[in-house]
C-alpha cells in the first residue's frame, strides 16, 4: 500500500479504507472554502460486494492506496447470465465482469475491441474504454435547406442506440468518429 493525500486520488484508483476493506474510486471533487478548510468528496464502491459510500476528507488527510495494474483485455461476447467476457492478449486468461462494472459506456463495446482491465488479485476492479470509437449512423433527419452555418448539428442516432449530435452533411449510413467520454462528433471515419 502506498500512501497518497485526498486531494491527488483519482477516478480508478483503489483504496484502503478505514473498515479495511477496497475500494474503487468512481468520482472525486475537491472543494476549496473562501475560509476553512478545503475538502475533497470521494465517492467509491466496496469491491467485495459492490455497495457505493461517499466519504469527506481534508484535503491533506492520507488515504492508503493498493497496487493495481493496467491490464489489456480484448472484449470477446457479452454471455448473457453472468456477463461480459474479456480475453488477455498475452497468456489468454478469460476474465468475467458485470455490465454494471460498465454502466453507461456499455453500448460502446464492440467485439474485437481492446479495453484496460484494472487489475487487483486476478480480480478486474474497473474499465476503461477507448477514448475514441467509429460508429455507423443508423438514422438522422434531413438536411434543411439553407442551413449552411458550420456551428449548427443535427440528431442522429448510431447503430449502437446512442443519440448524438453531428454536422449537416452528415447523412444516414456514413461511419463517423466518436468521442466515448462526451459522445460528441469528431470526425467522418477515414475506413
Amino acid at each position: 500500500m502506498v500512501k497518497v493525500i485526498a486531494s491527488d486520488v483519482r477516478k480508478g484508483n483503489v483504496l484502503e479504507h478505514e473498515d479495511g476493506k477496497l475500494y474503487v474510486v468512481l468520482s472525486h471533487e475537491t472543494f476549496r472554502p473562501g475560509k476553512g478548510t478545503p475538502t475533497t468528496t470521494i465517492v467509491m464502491r466496496r469491491i467485495v460486494d459492490g455497495v457505493k459510500t461517499t466519504a469527506v476528507f481534508k484535503t491533506t488527510d492520507g488515504l492508503e492506496k493498493a497496487f493495481v495494474e493496467e491490464v489489456k483485455h480484448t472484449f470477446l461476447y457479452d454471455d448473457g447470465e453472468s456477463g461480459l467476457v474479456f480475453m488477455n492478449p498475452d497468456n489468454y486468461d478469460q476474465v468475467t465482469i458485470s455490465r454494471d462494472m460498465v454502466g453507461d459506456d456499455l453500448p460502446w463495446l464492440q467485439p474485437e475491441m481492446m479495453v484496460s482491465l484494472t487489475m487487483f488479485d486476478g480480480q478486474a476492479l474497473s474499465i476503461e474504454l477507448p477514448a475514441r470509437v467509429v460508429a455507423t449512423i443508423e438514422s438522422t433527419e434531413p438536411v434543411v435547406k439553407g442551413q449552411t452555418a458550420s456551428s449548427s448539428y443535427k440528431p442522429a442516432i448510431l447503430d449502437n442506440g446512442v443519440k448524438i449530435m453531428v454536422p449537416p452533411h452528415i447523412d444516414a449510413g456514413t461511419r463517423v468518429v466518436v468521442n466515448t467520454e462526451d459522445k460528441s462528433y469528431i470526425e467522418r471515419a477515414k475506413d
